[in-house]
């Protein structure tokens, strides 16, 4: 009897009703485990090239080599060089049976390449399994996966996670679209503007493979250009990859893209697109359907027919370099292939970043500029608040802002938006001396000091109240903000002109445009939207807690931060002003107000190469517990020319606090050294460094050893 026919309730007391069991007895039979691969024990080898040659997808350095299969017949067919493989892993010598090895794991690899015989002795393993048939590991892919592996002292399984997406099986059975006719050539459009920009197009759209860094001019002309070289690239039959920030510039590009080529002839690549559509674009790129490429860094190894150029936008922003080992950065990457590839390449940014002016400097590439009227003409006018202007201001002394920015944001309302960058997001300020900006620290632990939502003075390390605190640098007792996040100031600006709208665009939502209509916009650095028709003004405050920061590109970072914001904004000659609030003998603020970024990256080059610092010098960062890194530079044998700076003690990172890459786990105290070498010792340093880690991980040591080549930040 069914429960429909009696009441409902089942049958004896506390049963489960009818239905509840069919169902739990069908889930049950549907979990009964799959068969395993088999393990081919006496089957028929291949007739030809019966090794198979695997690169096993397990990420430690000891292992970071191939390993040989051997074929059966039935898998003849499908185990083709590039396919995905499944192995049985582990074994040892002593499980043999009928001239198979057998036992260990399965694990998923590469088959790299067929063999008509192995040069290893003993009893091979049969491959367990094809995954797919489909060739996703070309000879071109694995050749950059390799040199990017030995770059940064990394395994090749590693870097081959980062470049061939996880596989979609609903993806891959579905048939990518035909490729489309090679495009006409476009005219050089926005590119007149520079003096070889011209030129630059027509070496693309004749098979030309020339190397250029691109100064861009201010304004929202930078997607449409990359199109359009994009577009001369195409026109000669070759592929093109480019690569931005972040999902804001993509969007950008593929508006752009699409409104000079038209849909079907480009692909996008960034990790948010969700694993199918990510996989069945990746796809399209590699049978050749697609052409063009414009993603994120996960784009960087993307695999385009016949590459003929590969271009990179705003290079020195942090999202370029790649938070998982070998954490690779997307510029290096990308000159790696232009020099595997012969290609063009392109590396275009509003700034320009020191590794840029090396590039020129060393005749590699050559610049990409317009000429001083030019400039001119479309940047906007700056003006500078210095610490004599705001010692004068008795309005700054008392409020977020001086008499000058006020005055400014007055007029810029009147024509349109204003922009007001806050260099940190937050809402509780860290204090410093308001007299000579000396951090507040404690006066127990040398904690930074925080205003509390009471007034209280406290430290954040050991949370000891501080009453009567005085700077111990220049006797003082006031205290001012040392950053004041984009919340406090949108509110402090709202209560000054309770008429006009705030909005903030930061971690919590970052916005994308906004309308042309009077406005104030408060934006943490590299968040700032787009304003449709451009900013009428902009406000760069707190400009000396960018440039005092304890890190080597403090200078560089503040100037590609501004410039990144005055590009928004209208230009001279349609009221467009920028005040930025930071002392103007400076040398960044300099270049800031003349607008040459590009003289000030050769001459902050100039002076690193007489210090012997990056990008001049090749640099290593190795980090761990004081014990493991001793023995670990103990066993390493360098450079005979290295250098080692340290050891320090590294920041320990706080419980419940986000993590930076490669920083040590919560309350652990970790110690850092900088490996220093000469110019054309940097591969020596990558190849010691990963044979020393590599003997240190056969030999089963238990505490971790970081290295980070070339590190974006070295303090």
């Amino acid at each position: 009897m069914s429960s429909g026919d009696g009441d409902g309730e089942g049958g004896a007391e506390g049963a489960p009703p009818e239905q509840l069991a069919l169902i739990r007895e069908s889930v049950r039979k549907a979990n009964v485990p799959k068969a395993k691969p088999r393990t081919w024990r006496g089957a028929a080898l291949a007739k030809e090239l019966p090794v198979a040659r695997v690169l096993v997808d397990k990420g430690v350095l000891h292992l970071d080599r191939y390993f040989d299969y051997a074929v059966p017949e039935d898998l003849d067919a499908q185990a083709q060089p590039g396919v995905r493989v499944r192995v049985r892993f582990g074994a040892g010598r002593h499980r043999v049976r009928e001239g198979r090895r057998e036992g260990g794991g399965l694990i998923d690899g590469y088959l790299v390449e067929r063999l008509a015989e192995s040069d290893y002795a003993g009893p091979l393993a049969a491959l367990a399994q094809v995954v797919s048939p489909e060739p996703v590991l070309s000879e071109e892919l694995l050749g950059l996966a390799r040199a990017v592996a030995d770059r940064y002292a990394g395994s090749l399984a590693d870097v081959l996670q980062l470049a061939v997406p996880p596989r979609n099986a609903r993806a891959e059975g579905r048939a990518s679209p035909a490729p489309l006719p090679v495009p006409g050539v476009p005219d050089a459009g926005p590119w007149a503007r520079y003096g070889r920009g011209a030129a630059f197009l027509e070496s693309l759209a004749s098979g030309g493979a020339p190397r250029a860094v691109w100064n861009a001019l201010p304004g929202p002309g930078w997607a449409e250009e990359l199109a359009r070289a994009v577009g001369a690239t195409l026109a000669s039959g070759r592929g093109a990859l480019v690569v931005v920030p972040d999902g804001r510039a993509v969007s950008r590009v593929d508006a752009a893209l699409t409104s000079l080529l038209g849909e079907g002839r480009h692909a996008v690549l960034t990790a948010e697109a969700g694993p199918e559509k990510r996989y069945r674009q990746w796809l399209a790129v590699r049978r050749g359907s697609v052409r063009a490429v414009v993603g994120t860094r996960a784009a960087m190894f993307a695999p385009v027919r016949d590459l003929g150029l590969v271009a990179i936008w705003d290079d020195g922003d942090g999202s370029h370099s790649e938070p998982h080992a070998p954490q690779p950065h997307a510029r290096e990457v990308l000159l790696l292939r232009a020099a595997h590839d012969k290609c063009a390449f392109l590396l275009g940014s509003w700034s320009c970043t020191v590794e840029a002016a090396q590039l020129v400097e060393s005749g590699w590439a050559l610049p990409l500029v317009a000429g001083r009227e030019q400039v001119r003409a479309v940047a906007p006018l700056v003006r500078t608040v210095g610490d004599g202007d705001l010692a004068r201001d008795e309005a700054a002394r008392a409020a977020r802002l001086p008499t000058i920015a006020w005055q400014v944001v007055r007029e810029g309302l009147r024509h349109g938006p204003v922009l007001v960058q806050v260099p940190r997001r937050g809402y509780v300020p860290r204090m410093a001396c308001a007299q000579c900006r000396a951090a507040a620290r404690c006066r127990h632990c040398a904690g930074p000091i925080e205003s509390q939502d009471a007034g209280t003075l406290r430290c954040t390390w050991c949370g000891r109240d501080e009453p009567a605190w005085h700077c111990p640098e220049c006797g003082g007792f006031r205290l001012r903000a040392q950053i004041v996040g984009a919340r406090r100031t949108a509110e402090e600006l709202g209560r000054a002109f309770p008429t006009v709208p705030v909005r903030t665009s930061g971690r919590e939502q970052v916005l994308d445009t906004v309308p042309d209509a009077p406005a104030l916009v408060v934006s943490t650095p590299g968040a700032e939207p787009v304003a449709d028709g451009g900013y009428a003004a902009a406000l760069l405050l707190d400009g000396w807690a960018m440039l005092g920061r304890p890190d080597l590109r403090a200078g560089e970072e503040a100037l590609r931060r501004w410039i990144g914001a005055a590009s928004l904004v209208r230009p001279q000659g349609a009221g467009g002003t920028v005040v930025a609030v930071a002392e103007p003998t400076l040398r960044p603020v300099q270049a800031l107000v003349r607008w040459d970024p590009v003289g000030h990256a050769v001459r902050e080059l100039a002076e690193r190469a007489e210090l012997g610092f990056p990008p001049v010098s090749r640099m290593a960062a190795v980090s761990g517990v004081p014990e493991a890194l001793a023995e670990f530079l103990a066993a390493a044998e360098l450079p005979g020319d290295a250098e080692v700076l340290g050891p320090v003690p590294v920041h320990v990172t706080e419980a419940g606090r986000p993590r930076r890459p490669g920083a040590p786990p919560p309350g652990e105290h970790w110690e850092r050294v900088l490996i220093r070498v000469p110019p054309g010792s940097g591969a020596a340093l990558a190849a010691a460094l990963k044979t020393a880690q590599a003997a240190r991980m056969a030999r089963g040591g238990s505490e971790p050893v970081r290295i980070r080549v070339d590190p974006p930040d070295i303090g």
